[in-house]
């Protein structure tokens, strides 16, 4: 069971939505769309469902060639970010209702939403009707009558994006075991690195229209292929400084150089782009080995146990993440420091030359 885009695009009055798109997805597994907002994510379900028709290109399941086939024909199952339930039936009429209008005969239709019920957790409140249940419960309703219809494909765009924090790190635990027990395709569309590393699987980063890049979830991670993927791969976004390489050196600007070792001393002399992922910043010397930085401090974000700092570093906007509360004051000079084995190398062109070294001990 595969799900196969050949070339496939969509475009809407004139505008590119998806650029030509190739990508294959296996049976039994968790592929998670990461991107921004308007990255195109739900155009590219809405073609994988068939909701939508691609301007080019073809849509293949199982080596059949449904492009043309309607969505209520294909074995799709789709959750959307407003969760979408049938306010005057019963939980147990909502998830049994995809099932009555396939035909599916009493005595099935019973074992499987007993079935899905118990594994969304959901046995309870059977007899309750939606607007009695939580907001995770109702996400759970409809998470149970998409998954009740067997579907080969199931489609997830944004489902947790609605819940208090509680209820999102619950449902992110049971998703993947729900997917586990399935065997189907899962599809899941985040804004979130952090829900893509949580979910596993594999993942394919979106940036205006393009995957740039698919595969393992860690892999990806640890070793995006450009500067784009890398941006899109963290949260806050990836820092970058312009730097050069001269002989056995790598000059970071700011009087800071460190040697060029293992991969970085195979580069040819000439500019580069570093990036360094805002963890990577500390705000104390914990090493004689790390460069260090003069920044000023533009703004502070505490968030209970950790803090955001905002800095200049001579034009370049970066962001750290340090451990703790801190009390800085804003305006003034920051010195930070970074260790060069979290660093990543960059061409001009903003492709991948040199992983950081931490990424390749990993």
């Amino acid at each position: 069971m595969t799900l196969e885009l050949r070339g496939v695009s969509k475009t809407v009055e004139g505008q590119t939505h998806i650029f030509p798109t190739d990508l294959t997805l296996e049976k039994g597994t968790m592929n998670v769309l990461l991107g921004p907002t308007l990255s195109g994510k739900t155009s590219l379900m809405r073609l994988m469902a068939g909701l939508d028709v691609p301007a080019t290109g073809q849509v293949f399941w199982n080596d059949q060639d449904v492009t043309g086939q309607r969505v209520q024909d294909r074995k799709v199952a789709m959750v959307y970010q407003q969760f979408i339930n049938y306010p005057s039936m019963s939980v147990y009429d909502n998830i049994a209702s995809p099932m009555k209008l396939m035909g599916v005969n009493k005595a099935e239709i019973d074992t499987r939403v007993r079935e899905t019920a118990e594994l969304m957790k959901l046995t309870p409140m059977l007899e309750r009707k939606p607007l009695e249940l939580s907001g995770g419960q109702q996400q759970r309703c409809a998470l149970a009558r998409a998954l009740v219809k067997n579907a080969g494909l199931v489609l997830l765009d944004e489902p947790l994006a609605n819940l208090d924090y509680k209820l999102r790190e619950e449902l992110r635990v049971e998703i993947p075991k729900i997917f586990e027990a399935s065997g189907s395709i899962f599809v899941y569309a985040t804004t979130e690195p952090e829900e893509a590393l949580l979910l596993g699987g594999n993942v394919a980063t979106l940036s205006e229209g393009r995957i740039t890049q698919f595969g393992p979830t860690p892999s990806v991670y640890r070793q995006p292929v450009d500067a784009t993927t890398a941006r899109v791969f963290s949260d806050p976004p990836m820092n970058f400084l312009p730097i050069s390489k001269t002989g056995n050196r790598i000059m970071f600007g700011d009087g800071q150089s460190a040697a060029a070792t293992g991969k970085l001393a195979e580069l040819a002399d000439g500019r580069y782009t570093a990036g360094f992922r805002p963890n990577h910043l500390e705000i104390n010397q914990h090493s004689p080995d790390v460069m260090q930085f003069a920044t000023k401090l533009s703004v502070t974000e505490l968030t209970g146990s950790e803090t955001f700092v905002h800095l200049d570093h001579f034009g370049e906007r970066w962001v750290g993440l340090i451990h703790g509360v801190h009390e800085l004051e804003l305006g003034a000079r920051l010195d930070v420091w970074l260790d060069p084995r979290h660093v990543y190398i960059f061409g001009e062109d903003g492709k991948l030359v040199a992983p950081a070294a931490y990424a390749l001990a990993a």
